[in-house]
């Protein structure tokens, strides 16, 4: 990788050197390969390190580049789609949803998740001092974690669900959704928006605080309102989103070892 003048561009400096980055990457650097360390970049091209910085941020963010904890920096492998979008008018957990169960835990809801439940008008049948299970799930491809998911249901939507048969784990969580396979689903929304990892997310998907993520959050009702809601998280470098007759479509990619 050479120097290159960064002075007198018209765009700014970051996005100047992130295409001499990109270009870099293409001729220079094998997938896979770490990248030297922020203090030597910065000297090589003339930058402040919080103009690299905001390159590599740039470069991470479209899928370019890696950082893994313990690793440092890394060039990403191509992205080559393998889609997983739920099909419409499908309940989590149901065959070959590509998810794993791994948790179940049951408590009052947060703010936050009572308005996703109620937004929209909710569920009349629901309120504030109900209980919630919170399932958690995890999306693997090529034996790694590309995807965590809170499920959040509330008691009410499972009524059936038995304490005793399964009180924990992964055997818990299959219950909660085994359960809700039970109600008749009318349609499910859902949304996207870009986001940063908090520290739990960025600890389960191998990532940093702070890493680009893709925060996809679907409600699922039946005709007594929302029966569930999910928000996945998704790591922004392995996932790319496809737009055609059926709404969004999540695609992920090949995630290097």
């Amino acid at each position: 990788m050479g120097t290159t003048q960064l002075e007198s561009v018209p765009e700014p400096k970051y996005w100047h050197l992130k295409t001499v980055l990109s270009e870099a990457l293409d001729h220079d650097f094998a997938v896979g390969e770490i990248l030297p360390n922020e203090r030597e970049l910065a000297a090589r091209f003339g930058v402040a390190r919080a103009t690299l910085r905001q390159a590599l941020e740039q470069l991470e963010l479209e899928g370019r580049l890696q950082r893994r904890r313990g690793v440092g920096t890394t060039v990403a492998p191509p992205r080559v789609g393998v889609a997983v979008g739920s099909a419409r008018h499908s309940w989590p957990g149901e065959s070959a949803d590509g998810w794993e169960a791994v948790d179940a835990a049951e408590a009052l809801p947060t703010a936050a998740v009572l308005k996703l439940l109620t937004a929209g008008g909710g569920s009349p049948a629901f309120a504030a001092d109900q209980p919630v299970h919170t399932v958690r799930r995890t999306r693997v491809t090529e034996g790694q974690v590309v995807a965590a998911e809170l499920l959040y249901v509330p008691a009410a939507s499972v009524p059936g669900l038995s304490a005793i048969d399964a009180p924990a784990g992964p055997a818990r969580a299959r219950a909660v959704l085994r359960e809700l396979q039970r109600l008749a689903l009318d349609g499910q929304d859902r949304s996207v928006e870009l986001g940063s990892a908090r520290a739990d997310d960025a600890k389960e998907l191998d990532r940093l605080p702070g890493a680009p993520v893709l925060l996809v959050t679907t409600r699922y009702f039946t005709a007594a309102g929302t029966a569930a809601v999910s928000v996945a998280t998704y790591r922004a470098d392995t996932c790319r989103l496809t737009f055609g007759d059926e709404g969004v479509e999540i695609t992920e990619t090949r995630v290097a070892s």
